[in-house]
């Protein structure tokens, strides 16, 4: 059955939600998607399998035992020539590689192509807390817009109803109340909107972790305090060159392609490999003609050692060939070494301007809010005194919900970007949610999913 969760009762402006001592919080959901999200599960997949081709290339520097027999009986039949033949064999056969330079670089390649993909899951870690973090204040933010868009309906229910009352007792013309009517018809449409916005973030959360969250734990706002910049931005960039891991793993696999070329090569070298074998035959040969009462029987064992030497010499351009298509792959390794870094340069030089934005526009919003509201008092005490209209009235009421719904999406967007920024350097750990989710609280009043839909801790 679809979750209804616009049929739920909204936290801000109603005060009739029933209290709820349980929610699910940021690190909880955190740690349920290292074990659900398809993206992390795929990175780690790759990582192990990656470890397996290590072992690989291992075996093809070691010895290999194979044992194999086999068995023929045959028989003719008739009067004249009724024979049969019995003959089975056994052997054990060593191959021993004395020399073959690929094998040795695979062997390498396979080593650093694991160490890439532990990078590459590491940065997948990263990008998972980041994820999770943006879709749970995403939920967050969808929240308030519907508490604010909520509380500015009956802000412009009240004074619909007000304006209605002087209308009647002949103080407020009738378009005062056309004017409010249709404030309030905006407003119940806003809602409807923000209804389904409320939805369709919960699917981001059910994306990660394969169910929908009962309730949330809120942003404690009294708490929140954003930390500042404490450094430059040429700081963050070479914490990135250093230590992100997008980039440490293309760097990876510029030397993998490197190697490569040489592996292409060395099919110009010759291979030396030890050879021996144990082998054991038995045969029984029976002639029962009339002509010719015969029979044989032999048993007979042998081994064998030697080296054989293989030299390359002309397999019709093929080596000359690999050895051009792995200079080509080194030189796409290398353009995509530098793409990676101008690409991480350009977004953490992005995220970067756009906390320090943050930081500025949580400061302006929270001195919006206060300004708005007192503007909003001041309209509606002139509304009364008649110095100002209904239309005022309802601006002022718009302008205070509005600034206190940036002032929320403000300081959702800084924990997002810092995190985000933190990721492009190399930084971000599980710590940094936990610092987070310490600034999380269960309200009194929420906006929680239907009682049906299941809690973090049962899965």
């Amino acid at each position: 059955m679809k979750l209804k969760l616009t049929s739920l009762l909204v936290a801000a402006g109603l005060g009739a939600c029933a209290f709820n001592s349980y929610a699910d919080d940021l690190l909880q959901i955190y740690k349920l998607a290292q074990q659900k999200d398809p993206v992390i599960l795929q990175a780690k997949a790759e990582r192990d399998a990656a470890f397996e081709r290590i072992n690989q290339s291992q075996a093809a520097l070691l010895p290999h035992l194979s044992i194999d027999g086999g068995y023929t009986y045959s028989s003719t039949l008739g009067n004249y020539s009724p024979a049969k033949y019995d003959n089975a064999s056994a052997g054990l056969t060593l191959t021993q590689s004395i020399f073959s330079r690929a094998n040795w670089l695979n062997l390498g390649i396979a080593e650093k192509d694991a160490t890439q993909q532990e990078a590459l899951y590491g940065y997948q870690q990263q990008g998972l807390m980041v994820r999770v973090a943006s879709a749970y204040f995403n939920v967050l933010r969808a929240i308030d817009d519907l508490s604010y868009v909520r509380a500015n309906k009956d802000a412009v229910k009240r004074q619909l109803e007000q304006t209605q009352q002087r209308y009647k007792v002949g103080l407020t013309p009738i378009t005062d109340v056309n004017e409010a009517q249709a404030e309030y018809d905006r407003t119940v449409a806003q809602e409807i909107q923000s209804e389904n916005k409320l939805d369709n973030s919960y699917e981001s959360i059910r994306k990660l972790i394969g169910v929908i969250p009962r309730n949330l734990k809120l942003l404690n706002t009294k708490e929140f305090s954003p930390a500042p910049l404490s450094h430059q931005n040429k700081y963050w960039m070479d914490s990135a060159i250093d230590k992100n891991l997008q980039l440490n793993a293309d760097r990876i696999a510029k030397q993998v392609a490197e190697q490569q070329i040489d592996v292409a090569q060395a099919g110009h070298l010759p291979t030396l490999s030890l050879n021996g074998g144990l082998s054991t035959q038995y045969k029984d040969y029976r002639d029962n003609s009339i002509a010719s009462r015969a029979s044989d029987q032999g048993h007979a064992d042998s081994a064998n050692i030697g080296l054989q030497l293989s030299v390359p010499l002309y397999q019709g351009g093929e080596i000359n060939s690999k050895v051009r298509e792995a200079r080509y792959n080194y030189v796409a390794a290398s353009q995509s070494l530098e793409n990676t870094y101008r690409t991480i340069q350009t977004n953490l030089n992005s995220y970067y301007n756009n906390v320090r934005a943050n930081l500025s526009s949580i400061k302006a919003y929270e001195q919006t809010v206060k300004s708005s509201l007192s503007a909003l008092k001041a309209t509606e005490a002139g509304f009364k005194v008649g110095t100002r209209t209904i239309v005022d009235v309802q601006d002022a009421t718009s302008n205070y919900y509005q600034a206190k719904e940036e002032l929320a999406a403000s300081r959702y967007d800084y924990i997002i970007n810092m995190l985000t920024l933190k990721q492009l350097a190399g930084t971000l750990k599980e710590s940094d949610l936990q610092g987070i989710n310490n600034l999380l609280y269960v309200p009194k009043s929420q906006i929680p999913v239907q009682p049906a839909a299941p809690s973090l801790d049962s899965n």
